[in-house]
């Protein structure tokens, strides 16, 4: 069959992007990375160029058939207008609300797939709960909860900047979309907070913005509860919440993930815990259904990755193969939550979650 796309201009080259473009390469799609300045060497061609220069990137984008942007959430709107201009498929790994809903104008009148949220949370934690969702004939709740952590954590905070610090910062700060009572409403992040043990590892959790992606859309009248939470070790969250809001960092939040980054840097052995749970009626009975996992680092094209980095990856890499291979819509805008789980694991990236 036909791919419907072959050629990939994967744009940011760091940790995420880096693995990603290296996957997508190994399964024999023509990568093309796109760097602000070239600084490692690559098994595929690597350019350079300024991404204010609108007419250029546009340019280059149509010499391909989609593009992945794995930049912060802040630059990927931009990209995402000039995908858009250039009639290509566009992919990104965003958490941000704002760009989602700019990505999602753009999508009413784009020639290719629009897909944001391609990483985990949202992304693959939200294709896990709309799959046990799918086993019930009524719905009474929908609670996703993720975890990217140091495996052998120091310190009161007990974690390591392994991911964007501008992401973590904006999912710390803002406003948090749930279902509560059946009804959407927004919530503080930060609050919340439980109790939760995945493979034996006693954790909290507690709200932050953006892990739900479009799902109380999806799931509005059809659920009583739909929340996200993350999950840390014990006694995190009231160490940020002194942070943010005692030390007044939250109207400084370039200086509050430089800090942060400052006093934990990242870790190359780290742990990435899934924790998703329906409940609800089947047959009339009322049923719990789970989904519970820790992934850790793993080799990939003769290299150690850590655990965020190749789950993260991952995740993206199996969205573009199954738009590729025409197991999802070509054109218009792509909910995570309608990917079916089974498809994604039949990938060839997908299939490293049931190893």
């Amino acid at each position: 069959m036909n791919k419907k796309i072959n050629s990939i201009l994967v744009i940011g080259l760091g940790k995420v992007g880096s693995l990603l473009a290296t996957l997508l390469h190994e399964n024999k799609y023509s990568v093309t990375g796109l760097v602000l300045k070239i600084e490692e060497d690559f098994p595929f061609p690597v350019v350079e160029t300024d991404l204010s220069d609108f007419e250029s990137l546009k340019k280059l984008i149509q010499k391909h058939d989609g593009v992945v942007s794995c930049l912060p959430y802040q630059l990927n709107l931009n990209v995402a207008k000039a995908t858009h201009a250039a009639g290509r498929h566009y992919f990104d790994l965003t958490e941000d609300v704002d760009t989602t809903h700019g990505v999602r104008e753009l999508s009413k009148t784009s020639e290719g797939i629009m897909a944001p949220q391609c990483g985990l949370a949202p992304g693959l934690i939200g294709i896990i709960g709309a799959n046990l969702a799918k086993g019930m004939d009524k719905l009474r709740s929908i609670e996703l909860r993720v975890g990217a952590l140091p495996q052998n954590p120091r310190g009161l905070l007990g974690y390591a900047f392994n991911w964007s610090p501008e992401g973590v910062v904006n999912e710390y700060l803002n406003d948090c979309e749930v279902i509560e009572d059946g009804k959407r409403s927004f919530v503080p992040a930060m609050e919340d907070h439980e109790t939760i043990v995945v493979d034996g590892n006693q954790l909290e959790a507690f709200t932050t913005s953006g892990g739900l992606g479009t799902m109380c859309e999806t799931y509005e009248g059809k659920v009583t509860k739909l929340n996200y939470k993350t999950m840390r070790y014990p006694g995190h969250c009231e160490l940020m919440r002194f942070f943010f809001n005692e030390l007044h960092m939250r109207n400084k939040r370039q200086l509050a993930g430089e800090i942060l980054v400052v006093a934990k840097p990242p870790v190359k052995d780290d742990v990435v815990f899934l924790h998703a749970a329906v409940e609800g009626w089947k047959h009339g009975k009322l049923k719990r259904e789970e989904f519970v996992r820790s992934y850790f680092p793993i080799e990939i094209a003769d290299k150690m990755w850590n655990a965020i980095s190749w789950t993260t990856a991952s995740s993206a890499c199996a969205v573009v193969e199954m738009v590729a291979c025409g197991n999802l819509p070509s054109s218009g805008f792509l909910k995570q939550e309608d990917i079916p789980l089974d498809s994604f694991f039949k990938t060839p990236t997908g299939s490293f979650f049931i190893k």
